[in-house]
């Protein structure tokens, strides 16, 4: 498998460069989707269009086991910083997250099974807007499960590029793969005044201040110490003058952990940082948004994944993950069936890109060690789940 995926290697880099090229936002990657789906129903795949808005699912086989492969297909709204050839042609749009490497090695995967006999079914989800929610709070994941692509899926399976793992060596464990992510936002008000006559009003910078710190201590000082967790505020915006005491500021923030009961006590803690503001004469609003779950890998879909990354690899490339507080909506996925998610190497070898950044860039030597592995664990996990 590994052999035929690096016969690919032009196809794939191919692949990636042109979506590279012309990255797409979330829900509004229907170039992307156009593009995928006409590849996909050249390799004779049935191919439904418009899931979860722009997505796209391609199947291929009869009945069960049905395995679920997941791609996404969405761009970071960053201006791009690299003097390549295939740099974005969108000026403040590119793919700083890898999701052009994911799609193409998709496209490849469904390559290789195109030319695979087995019992049971494929199914590609082509998913939008990994990275963006919509109006209501949603994204791709979601929108997909709500259009029926998880229906009577027996395992899910998915990859992401990671920057500072070297290429032709893949990192797998069972148990938590990502973090679960949530934001909260929140008004801090108080009462203006001049800034020459600070005792006349009742300063919510002031009152920020301290609300900030109490968060700040929540985690060092709340959380047991082996529960990973994160609080960050990222926005804070209040006032316009330097002279003017504003009547309110507004904080925002983000969340991670990857248990549930600690994501409750985080908001629980949040909510009395901000109780603060009453002690001090002031008052809050405090609004709370949760987003996808963690990724918790299936111990018996993660142990088929890494006997597979043994078998093309070798042993000495299959990594345990290291732990990090990213976030996945893979994780929605992954509640509904058995799933797995594994990191591919793509160091560019002496210069780590670092994703969500505008330098961001892959080796494209890794595209066809993705593709093999994915395809290979496909087949491995539908024989396993028919109990061949």
């Amino acid at each position: 498998m590994l052999d035929r995926a690096q016969e690919m290697q032009f196809q794939l880099t191919g692949w990636r460069r042109e979506f590279h090229m012309h990255p797409e936002l979330g829900f509004r990657e229907t170039r992307t989707a156009a593009l995928v789906a006409e590849t996909l129903e050249s390799l004779d795949y049935e191919v439904r269009t418009g899931v979860g808005r722009t997505g796209v699912v391609g199947e291929r086989g009869t009945g069960h086991p049905i395995v679920a492969i997941r791609a996404d297909m969405d761009a970071l709204p960053v201006q791009e910083a690299n003097d390549v050839p295939y740099a974005s042609q969108l000026p403040g749009v590119m793919h700083a997250c890898g999701h052009d490497a994911h799609t193409a090695i998709a496209l490849g995967v469904a390559t290789l099974l195109a030319q695979e006999s087995f019992s049971g079914t494929v199914r590609f989800l082509f998913q939008p807007s990994e990275e963006m929610a919509d109006e209501e709070g949603f994204s791709g994941a979601p929108r997909m499960v709500q259009d029926g692509a998880m229906e009577g899926v027996d395992a899910a399976i998915a990859l992401h590029v990671h920057g500072g793992t070297p290429v032709g060596e893949i990192t797998i464990d069972a148990g938590p793969a990502s973090a679960g992510v949530g934001s909260f936002s929140a008004t801090i008000t108080g009462r203006g005044a001049h800034g020459a006559y600070p005792h006349k009003g009742l300063d919510p910078i002031h009152i920020a201040a301290h609300v900030i710190l109490a968060l700040h201590g929540v985690v060092s000082r709340r959380v047991n110490p082996f529960d990973p967790a994160v609080i960050t505020v990222g926005a804070i915006q209040g006032g316009r003058a330097g002279n003017v005491i504003p009547e309110e500021v507004e904080i925002r923030g983000t969340i991670r952990y990857e248990d549930q009961q600690v994501r409750d006590q985080l908001q629980a803690e949040i909510e009395r940082a901000l109780e603060i503001a009453r002690t001090m004469g002031g008052d809050y609003e405090l609004h709370f948004r949760n987003g996808p779950p963690p990724v918790i890998n299936d111990p018996e879909i993660a142990s088929l994944i890494r006997e597979v990354g043994v078998d093309l690899l070798g042993a000495e490339h299959v990594k345990p993950r290291e732990p990090g507080m990213g976030a996945e909506d893979f994780a929605v996925f992954a509640e509904m069936a058995p799933g797995a998610m594994f990191r591919l190497g793509c160091l560019i070898e002496g210069d780590e890109r670092k994703a969500h950044g505008p330098h961001f860039d892959i080796d494209e030597r890794c595209l066809p060690v993705g593709a093999a592995v994915l395809a290979e664990a496909a087949l491995r996990i539908l024989r396993h789940e028919a109990g061949q």
